[in-house]
């Protein structure tokens, strides 16, 4: 993967000093044209694109981003409604996640999100104890986590 940012970046300055154009736009638009050199020698790279990784990285920050704002307006209206009507609790969530990196992710992303709170992980490294602040179905929260950052952490960690 460094080896292909290394052949992007070459290719984006060797366009900037063969235009004589060193703004930015002169190394835009040669890393596009380093990147379309990229897709075009892809069959005879030994490892996947990198803008691949870029791109899943890209998707998980949003859906953080998404998470966030949904998850900030759903505790603002709790706390500005007349009557608390909130079911704390704590559940279990068994992962697919392997690797350290990947658990620690899922956990900082876990507690990032405002109304939820990774407590332990296990020793395995495959149950993360979460309080969340209202739990209806544990079942659906645990189906929401699995369908959105665990499967966008897959995207980004196992290509």
């Amino acid at each position: 993967m460094a080896v292909q940012i290394l052949l992007n970046l070459m290719t984006a300055f060797l366009w900037m000093m063969l235009i004589g154009d060193g703004s930015g736009s002169g190394f835009a638009i040669g890393y596009l044209l380093g990147c379309a050199i990229l897709l075009v020698l892809r069959r005879f790279l030994p490892e996947p694109l990198y803008l691949k990784r870029v791109w899943s990285i890209v998707k998980l920050l949003a859906l953080f981003l998404r998470e966030l704002v949904l998850s900030n307006f759903a505790v603002i209206r709790q706390i500005l409604s007349p009557r608390l009507a909130v079911r704390p609790g704590i559940f279990a969530y068994e992962t697919a996640l392997r690797s350290d990196l990947e658990v620690t992710l899922l956990s900082c992303l876990i507690c990032l999100t405002p109304g939820t709170l990774t407590l332990e992980v296990s020793a395995s490294g495959q149950t993360l104890y979460i309080h969340a602040m209202d739990i209806e179905d544990a079942g659906q929260l645990s189906r929401q986590i699995e369908g959105t950052f665990e499967k966008a952490i897959m995207e980004v960690t196992r290509l």
